[in-house]
């Protein structure tokens, strides 16, 4: 499915323009989205409306707009950039965090959201009430139920009878066999890129960089990120995450100079800042 003009704007600001302390003009937005075939009218409605949901604020010289995120929404791309370029467990240490809990019907919201931040945050459901994740996770579940009783739940620590138990809990708390199947077209369809990345330069290296990235970021907002012990064999999991960053890179050079060349200021690398951070 083609990016949403929306998303785009999100990914190149992600990677590349949130560096730039004056802002980045309209003009050169646009410019940019011509990579993607998207409309000057288009974009300006988007950034308008990111403008009015508090992602941008815009600062006028003239006729000229210029825009910048918001330190909230530079939290918000922060967190996702860090959930994306995680590297997956190699190790486990056998336990699991589980997580019961009691909502009554009349407590629908209260219950969904909660499925909801589980689900964010690497939990599976072993049934509506209960929830499974690899590994010592009290702080996080605890955190996720701070607002409820503490009659409502519970949250403990297990392990289970062994590896094939393990693995049948896996099973039954997330689809991993669609995942599965997912990664493989991932790899099966960008195995070449890495080689063909010396061959793309300017408004194409970005636009097969930046069209990369959407692909690969829904897979850890899906993925629970399991350790080696409790995936599907075969899994290739590892593999789209091993050519993912080796894409992501070797495009890099290209795209971050031709993005450059638009706004006229050199574009830091991002991935670099975020190690720095480490």
């Amino acid at each position: 499915m083609p990016a949403k003009p929306r998303s785009l704007v999100l990914d190149l600001f992600g990677e590349y323009l949130r560096f730039v302390d004056e802002g980045i003009q309209l003009g050169h937005l646009i410019t940019l989205l011509e990579a993607f075939d998207i409309a000057p009218p288009t974009v300006r409605v988007t950034m308008s409306r990111l403008r009015r949901e508090g992602w941008f604020t815009v600062q006028r010289t003239g006729r000229e707009s210029r825009y910048q995120l918001t330190e909230n929404m530079l939290e918000v791309l922060d967190e996702g950039r860090e959930r994306i370029f995680a590297a997956p467990p190699n190790d486990w240490s056998g336990q699991w965090t589980l997580v019961i809990y009691q909502l009554s019907e009349s407590d629908r919201h209260d219950r969904d959201q909660l499925r909801k931040a589980l689900a964010w945050h690497g939990f599976g459901p072993l049934s509506t009430s209960t929830w499974l994740t690899p590994d010592d996770r009290r702080e996080t579940a605890r955190g996720l139920l701070a607002d409820l009783d503490a009659k409502q739940a519970e949250v403990l620590i297990c392990s289970s009878d062994g590896v094939e138990h393990d693995r049948s809990l896996a099973q039954q708390c997330w689809d991993l066999a669609s995942l599965g199947e997912e990664y493989d077209e991932f790899v099966a369809g960008h195995r070449d890129l890495p080689k063909k990345a010396s061959r793309l330069q300017g408004a194409e290296a970005l636009a097969a960089r930046t069209h990369l990235i959407a692909r690969y970021r829904h897979f850890p907002f899906r993925d629970p990120q399991l350790p080696p012990q409790l995936t599907p064999d075969p899994w290739s999991g590892y593999a789209a995450y091993q050519l993912f960053h080796e894409a992501h890179a070797a495009l890099g050079p290209a795209a971050r100079a031709y993005v450059g060349d638009v706004i006229g200021h050199e574009v830091t690398d991002a991935e670099m800042v975020g190690r720095r951070r480490v």
